[in-house]
């Protein structure tokens, strides 16, 4: 029996990488579409003659049609946090979403997985937020039958969110908390994500839109005092009120490297929880590992 070939765009990024190792593992060749087809793809074996790295630009409609020639699948997991001159919410989770899966329905691909976030919403007034929930729309016109994967905010080895909150609540005696520390988190592990994208390759499910979160809610002030517990930190938790914060974004985003950026601030002040009546891992056969389960492991702590 051939092996079957997946597509994956985006994946050199945090997610993307897992994507492509698990994929990898269950036995589908991967060709990984990038800008950058030469970066560091060390998390595979180089050795492996089903993977292959080649060039593919999103908002390119040649070199899209170039790397979906003959796939059986595709995964889209190009996102992007912080806007860069042509690089806009719009024109990544949007309009380039959208030519990903025009041209891999007209390549002859049979599934298609989007990768989008809890809370999309296309009606939203936070460019980013309406970005992804006008993308998970207009995915879903141009590849009917496509699955949509929304994650709740992701940790694991070099994340963007956890991780760093972890360092800096190590190093502060006084940490600055996105308001009174209300906000509700539903953190999920970025390998299971990663294995659920390789779940529905394997058996494509009647389900088209999934949410995957961890099995545990927290306040983020209870997430901010489990982080600061394994860095064996207990730093003064400071309430800073979401105006003062809409500020710092604002200023934060005329630095070359913003810090902190008001959509950013935006997505904290919504609570990121999977919602009760969308399937999830149970609808894959997973279970969720758990955050205080994996941080010792990312940490090499003993539990």
């Amino acid at each position: 029996m051939p092996v079957q070939s997946v597509a994956v765009f985006g994946g050199t990024g945090f997610l993307g990488r897992c994507i492509v190792r698990h994929l990898h593992d269950a036995g589908f060749a991967v060709r990984i579409a990038s800008r950058h087809p030469d970066r560091d793809l060390s998390i595979v074996s180089s050795a492996s003659s089903r993977i292959e790295s080649v060039y593919g630009d999103i908002n390119d409609d040649p070199s899209v049609a170039a790397v979906l020639h003959g796939v059986f699948a595709v995964v889209n997991a190009v996102s992007l946090y912080v806007e860069h001159g042509a690089d806009t919410f719009r024109s990544v989770h949007v309009e380039g979403a959208t030519r990903v899966a025009r041209l891999a329905g007209q390549a002859g691909a049979q599934v298609f997985v989007h990768v989008s976030g809890i809370g999309a919403d296309a009606r939203s007034t936070s460019p980013y937020i309406r970005s992804r929930g006008q993308g998970e729309e207009a995915v879903c016109e141009a590849f009917p039958s496509a699955h949509v994967f929304r994650p709740a905010v992701m940790f694991g080895p070099g994340d963007a969110f956890l991780m760093p909150l972890q360092a800096m609540l190590r190093r502060m005696p006084v940490f600055p908390m996105f308001g009174d520390g209300e906000t509700k988190l539903q953190p999920v592990y970025v390998e299971d994500v990663a294995e659920a994208s390789a779940r529905v390759l394997q058996s494509p499910r009647a389900h088209h839109v999934y949410e995957l979160a961890g099995p545990r809610i927290y306040t983020y002030r209870a997430l901010l005092t489990e982080l600061a517990a394994s860095a064996d930190s207990r730093p003064l938790l400071m309430p800073i009120p979401f105006a003062l914060w809409h500020a710092i974004g604002y200023l934060g985003e005329f630095l070359p490297s913003a810090p902190i950026t008001r959509n950013q601030v935006e997505l904290m002040q919504a609570d990121n929880v999977a919602a009760s009546d969308v399937p999830g891992f149970a609808a894959l056969r997973m279970q969720a590992s758990a955050m205080e389960d994996i941080l010792p492991e990312i940490l090499g702590r003993p539990r």
